[in-house]
């Protein structure tokens, strides 16, 4: 089979089967576009799919580097190129998967940034929950810390999505895995402030999303990391300062104080625990720091 076809019957099977995002099926189209590229230059003379060697798989990864790519860039470029053969070779299109003896870049493993339970407060006490605007911020970044999600997935709530009086929120993941998460007692009065508040947004448009502009639009992810952004500056100095630091802070505190790993993957939306995993080393490196700072022996 041509390589060309093979490629078109991988990114259908990634858009419909598995439900990618248009963001992963953009890395992972640009990828084997610059697979194509790489076999061009180095003069691998066929277009059949069957054809193609190990040999002329392994040395991609060094002409992605020379290209300056990070580990990360080189990683996702890599797992798309291996992704596409082990496809292929589940469908039979080739024999042998050559690309599964490629290695893939591993990478440094960071620590999430986090912020401490008083810095949380500061944030959310220095909002005025009677200006609808502010109202708004006080409960979007309610919802991020006490459950957990991602930005996308608060923006993408709708008005129907949430039941206040079960304390909950169902919401739809990455690979469109949509699950039921639990609201905190502190989000769920911020979000019923906000609720009254939101008809002066609206200016009487039909907008369901739950967080909306001061224009009635729904708030755009860029102007949400801007506004969380600015006002963690304020309060902590963590390295990082986005929405997502939020998420980070969920989990650490939830495992700081005692909850299972699986129950905090599931609120989380991981597909697998080991994801879930770096933020046990959090927990575990900060208990470190108070035996170094506390124990007389230490």
């Amino acid at each position: 089979m041509q390589i060309l076809s093979a490629i078109e019957s991988f990114k259908k099977y990634l858009k419909i089967e598995k439900n990618y995002s248009d963001k992963t099926l953009e890395a992972y189209n640009y990828a084997l576009n610059q697979f194509l590229e790489y076999l061009q230059e180095v003069d691998v003379l066929t277009n059949q799919i069957e054809d193609i060697e190990l040999n002329d798989i392994r040395p991609f990864l060094g002409w992605l580097s020379d290209k300056g790519y990070n580990k990360s860039s080189l990683k996702l470029k890599i797992s798309a190129v291996k992704s596409f053969f082990k496809f292929a070779h589940r469908r039979r299109l080739i024999t042998k998967n050559n690309a599964s003896l490629v290695p893939t870049p591993k990478l440094d493993k960071k620590l999430p940034s986090f912020l401490l339970k008083d810095e949380v407060i500061r944030v959310l006490d220095s909002l005025d929950t009677k200006d609808p605007v502010k109202a708004r911020n006080h409960a979007l970044i309610e919802i991020l810390y006490s459950s957990g999600l991602r930005i996308s997935e608060a923006l993408n709530i709708k008005l129907f999505d949430i039941d206040l009086s079960r304390k909950s929120v169902r919401v739809m993941g990455k690979g469109k895995k949509e699950r039921v998460v639990p609201i905190g007692s502190k989000a769920t009065e911020s979000l019923k402030n906000y609720m009254k508040l939101r008809t002066l947004l609206t200016k009487n448009k039909q907008e369901n999303s739950l967080f909306l502009t001061k224009n009635g639009t729904r708030l755009h992810p860029v102007d949400a990391y801007r506004i969380i952004n600015k006002l963690l500056r304020s309060v902590t100095e963590s390295p990082q300062k986005s929405p997502h630091t939020l998420r980070h802070t969920f989990a650490t505190h939830l495992l700081d104080n005692g909850a299972d790993i699986q129950s905090v993957s599931e609120m989380l939306g991981h597909s697998s625990l080991s994801t879930t995993q770096i933020y046990t080393h959090v927990s575990v490196e900060r208990l470190k720091k108070a035996y170094k700072k506390s124990h007389p022996r230490a």
